[in-house]
C-alpha cells in the first residue's frame, strides 16, 4: 500500500489509542534496514512506523546533511513500500533544538511544498525533543512547530519530561524528571490544545528508559499517564477521556500488558 496519508496515519492513531496497543516505530539507517522492517511488518500483519534519526539521516548521506539523509530514504520508502500490503508511516525520531534548523524544520517545509502541489506529506510525523531545555522553552517551540507542521498535514511528537538511557547520542539522565507531572500534562494542553491547532502526539514520561534491561530494573509507572489524562479531560472537559496520544519511548522489552496499560 501506499505511505499512510494524513488521513490514514490518523486514523490508524486513534485505532492504536482505542485498542490499547502500540504500533512499533523502528529506527533505520539504510535502505537494507528499511526492506527489512517493512517485511517484518508485512509478515505480522501489522501496520507500522518507520523512523530516522539525526544520526541515521546523517549516515544515509555520508557527509553530514540530515536533510538529504532522510529526503533520500523517505522517497525511496514511497516507491517501494507501495508495494506491501500494510500502511507504512515515516517519522523523524529524537531532534534536540541545536539540530532542529538542520533536520525537523528544513523537512516540515519540503512536505508543505509538496502539500501545495497537491502531493501528500514527505514524512507523517517529526519529533521535536524538548527534554534538554525548559518546560516552558520546550512548548514556545513546539507551538511553534505545531502550526508549521499543521500547515504540512503531518503530526508533531512532543517529549514531556526526560526519556532515561540513551538512544543516537542523546542522553537522558535517570532521575525524577523519568515521571511527568499533572502539571505537565495541563501546561502542555495550555499551549498547544487539545488537537484544534495541529495533531501532535505526547511522550509523557513514567519511568520508561531506552534500551532492555533486566526484569526489575525500570519501574515502570503507567499511573502517571492515567493521572496526566484525567487531569486534562476534567480540566478542559475534553469528549475523550484519554486526550493525549501516548508514544511509549524504550518500549523494547516491555510486556504486552505493560504496553497495553501504558
Amino acid at each position: 500500500m501506499p505511505i499512510a496519508t494524513p488521513e490514514v496515519y490518523a486514523r490508524m492513531l486513534d485505532r492504536a489509542k482505542a485498542g490499547a496497543f502500540a504500533y512499533p516505530a523502528i529506527n533505520v539507517s539504510s535502505s537494507q534496514t528499511l526492506n527489512a522492517a517493512l517485511r517484518g511488518f508485512a509478515e505480522a500483519g501489522s501496520d507500522g512506523i518507520v523512523q530516522v534519526s539525526t544520526g541515521g539521516a546523517s549516515y544515509l548521506y555520508g557527509v553530514d546533511d540530515m536533510v538529504i539523509g532522510a529526503r533520500a530514504l523517505a522517497e525511496y520508502a514511497h516507491v517501494v513500500a507501495a508495494k506491501y500490503p500494510v500502511h507504512i508511516a515515516l517519522h523523524t525520531d529524537h531532534c534536540p533544538k541545536d539540530r532542529l534548523d538542520r533536520y525537523v524544520r528544513p523537512l516540515v517545509k519540503l512536505s508543505q511544498e509538496r502539500v501545495a502541489r497537491g502531493q501528500g506529506p514527505l514524512f507523517q510525523s517529526h519529533m521535536w525533543d524538548g527534554s534538554a531545555v525548559s518546560l516552558g522553552e520546550n512548548l514556545d517551540i513546539a507551538r511553534e512547530l505545531l502550526a508549521e507542521c499543521a500547515k504540512a498535514k503531518v503530526v508533531l511528537e512532543i517529549e514531556i519530561g526526560v526519556v532515561g538511557g540513551e538512544e543516537d547520542g542523546i542522553v537522558g539522565a535517570i532521575n525524577e524528571k523519568l515521571y511527568s507531572t499533572t502539571e505537565d500534562a495541563l501546561l502542555t494542553v495550555e499551549a498547544l490544545g487539545t488537537g484544534e491547532n495541529g495533531r501532535y502526539m505526547t511522550a509523557l514520561t513514567f519511568g520508561n528508559v531506552h534500551g532492555v534491561y533486566k526484569p526489575g530494573n525500570v519501574k515502570l509507572r503507567p499511573e502517571v499517564l492515567k493521572a496526566a489524562q484525567d487531569a486534562v479531560h476534567k480540566e478542559f472537559d475534553t469528549p475523550d477521556d484519554k486526550p493525549f496520544h501516548l508514544v511509549f519511548h524504550g518500549g523494547s522489552g516491555s510486556l504486552p500488558e505493560e504496553i497495553s496499560a501504558a
